[in-house]
C-alpha cells in the first residue's frame, strides 16, 4: 500500500518534470502561471533521481518511469549538472578569456558581514586576468580598482544613475551601444571590441529582477500570490527584453558573445531563444558540477551564462565559489 502511494507520488513528480520539457518553447506572455514552472526544474530533477534511487534498492521496476523521464531530458540533467569538464592551460595569442560577474555594487548596503568586498573582487579580477570583464550591479566605489583595463564601456540605466552594466577590455572598443530598456533598471549593453583581424559583439545581459529574496525564512514569510504575481510580470518583461536583444543580434555583423545575469534558468525560454541564435552555452561544454551561479537556500541555481557564438572552440569554463556577492563570478577561455 505504502509502495503505491509512493509510486503516486513519483507518477505526479515525473509529469511535472516532462511538462518542464516544453517551457522552453512556452512564451511566458501567453501561459505565464506555467513558465514559472522553470524556477522549479532543478528540484524536479532531484526528486525524481530520488525515486529512481530508492525503486533501484528495491530491484523494482517502477524505477523506468522516472529513468525513462530523466533521459527524455538529458539536456536538461546536463545543465544542472556536469560530471566531467574542461582545464586549459591555452593561454596564448590565439586564447580569448571572458569573465562575467554581478558584483551587487561591491556590497555596499553591507549585505555580507565583510569591510574588504570591493578588494576582494578587485583581486580576483586582477589574479584571474579575463581579457574582457562584465560587471552588472556596478557602483563606482573608491576602492577598487580595474585600472589594467585601457578600455571600458559604463552605462547607467536607471533612476538614480548609481548603478551600471559595465564592459571592461584589454582591447580596442570601436562601437558601443545600449539596448536603453524603460522603466527599469535592468539593461542590456554591447561593444564591438577588436581582437587581432576579427571583430567581436559582446553583450553584457542584466534581464528583469524577480526580486525573490534567497534567504527561505524571508521568502516563506512573503505573500505567495503576491510574489506569483510579481514572477509573472518579471518573466514577461523578461521576454519583451529578449526579443529586444535577438533582433539586435540579428542585425550584428560579428561573431557574438552574450554574458551576464539572466535571472532565469537553463531551462526558460528566454535562455532558449538567445540559444537559437546560433550561440553556445560555456558551461554544458566545459563546465563541471553543479554550476551553481546564484546564492539560494533550497537548491543550486544557474542564472548567469555566457553564451558564444558556435565558431568558438571552449577550452575552459569555472565558477569561483567566493561570497563577495549574492552571486558567483564565472569564468570561460575560448580558441579564436
Amino acid at each position: 500500500m505504502i509502495n503505491k502511494i509512493i509510486f503516486v507520488i513519483n507518477s505526479l513528480a515525473a509529469f511535472a518534470l516532462l511538462l518542464s520539457y516544453l517551457l522552453p518553447y512556452v512564451s511566458p506572455k501567453m501561459f505565464p502561471l506555467l513558465s514559472v514552472l522553470s524556477l522549479a526544474v532543478p528540484i524536479l530533477i532531484v526528486i525524481n533521481i530520488l525515486f529512481l534511487v530508492f525503486w533501484a534498492v528495491q530491484l523494482n521496476k517502477k524505477l523506468i518511469l522516472s529513468l525513462v523521464i530523466l533521459i527524455l531530458g538529458i539536456s536538461h540533467v546536463s545543465s544542472l549538472y556536469k560530471l566531467k569538464g574542461k582545464t586549459s592551460e591555452e593561454i596564448d595569442d590565439n586564447s580569448l578569456s571572458l569573465l562575467s560577474f554581478n558584483v551587487r555594487s561591491f556590497n555596499r548596503f553591507e549585505w555580507i558581514d565583510s569591510k574588504s568586498i570591493p578588494q576582494d573582487i578587485s583581486k580576483l579580477i586582477r589574479e584571474q586576468q579575463p581579457d574582457i570583464f562584465c560587471a552588472q550591479e556596478y557602483y563606482n566605489n573608491p576602492d577598487t580598482n580595474f585600472s589594467h583595463y585601457p578600455y571600458k564601456y559604463e552605462n547607467f540605466n536607471n533612476d538614480n544613475g548609481e548603478l551600471a552594466l559595465v564592459i571592461f577590455s584589454k582591447f580596442p572598443i570601436i562601437n558601443k551601444g545600449s539596448l536603453q530598456f524603460k522603466k527599469t533598471a535592468n539593461n542590456i549593453i554591447f561593444a564591438d571590441i577588436v581582437i587581432k583581424e576579427d571583430t567581436l559583439r559582446v553583450y553584457n545581459v542584466h534581464l528583469q529582477s524577480h526580486k525573490i529574496s534567497s534567504n527561505t525564512e524571508r521568502l516563506a514569510k512573503t505573500d505567495s500570490q503576491k510574489l506569483l504575481n510579481r514572477i509573472q510580470v518579471s518573466f514577461e518583461k523578461q521576454q519583451e527584453q529578449i526579443e529586444i536583444l535577438i533582433e539586435h543580434i540579428k542585425k550584428s555583423p560579428h561573431k557574438n558573445i552574450v554574458m551576464g545575469d539572466f535571472n532565469n534558468t537553463a531551462y526558460s525560454y528566454v535562455y532558449n531563444k538567445v540559444r537559437s541564435e546560433g550561440l553556445i552555452d560555456t558551461f554544458k561544454e566545459a563546465g563541471r558540477g553543479f554550476g551553481k551561479t546564484f546564492e539560494f537556500d533550497l537548491f543550486p541555481v544557474r542564472i548567469d551564462f555566457i553564451l558564444v557564438a558556435e565558431a568558438f572552440e571552449v577550452l575552459e569554463f569555472k565558477t569561483f565559489y567566493k561570497r563577495f556577492s549574492d552571486h558567483y563570478a564565472i569564468f570561460s577561455r575560448l580558441k579564436i
